[in-house]
């Protein structure tokens, strides 16, 4: 049975170290779930992450709340959030008193401007981990395509392409299930 607190010090590492937070996070907590604790798979981890993001609230609060029920029931995932969000919340508040004298500091717009990219990088990075292991081939990498123009071109909910890609989902199973039955 796992710790809670491994499963403390796992996420505490996740919230610390990651800059961006959100999607940034999602290498972190791929390293530390699947590669360094083996306490879930890589297609887990992928059905866990897909959930956390259709669910309603922060992404990585709903990761954490995820795989520590998962692991120890529902103290794991109260561990594991109390874990994920300590350093970011004590940095907000740290931000929030020390920023005003700060904000026009041309040092720290720099710093700000620099790690911009890195964010980015950090982002992307699990788009192409996740496309692997989603099973996403060079037939089917116009989906991800067309729901990002979607999204990002033409200013769609991003809820409507879930539903849409719900919906087109089961029709194709449908239709591939009665093809089958014929044979």
């Amino acid at each position: 049975m796992t710790s809670l607190t491994s499963i403390f010090w796992s996420f505490f590492k996740i919230g610390t170290f990651t800059i961006g937070g959100g999607y940034a996070m999602i290498p972190l907590m791929e390293k530390e779930i699947v590669n360094r604790h083996g306490w879930l798979n890589r297609e887990e981890f992928l059905d866990l992450l897909s959930l956390s993001q259709a669910m309603p609230g922060i992404f990585a609060v709903n990761m954490a709340t995820a795989v520590g029920q998962r692991l120890r029931g529902a103290l794991g995932s109260v561990v594991a959030i109390v874990g994920n969000i300590m350093a970011p919340v004590a940095a907000i508040i740290a931000l929030a008193v020390f920023f005003r004298h700060f904000q026009d500091n041309h040092v720290v717009d720099s710093i700000f401007k620099g790690v911009r990219p890195a964010v980015v990088a950090l982002i992307a990075a699990p788009v192409f981990t996740m496309a692997k292991t989603a099973g996403i081939t060079w037939k089917t990498l116009w989906i991800p395509v067309v729901a990002a123009a979607l999204v990002a071109g033409f200013g769609v909910s991003p809820v409507w392409v879930v539903v849409a890609a719900a919906i087109a989902g089961a029709l194709y199973g449908y239709i591939i299930r009665r093809k089958e039955a014929r044979r």
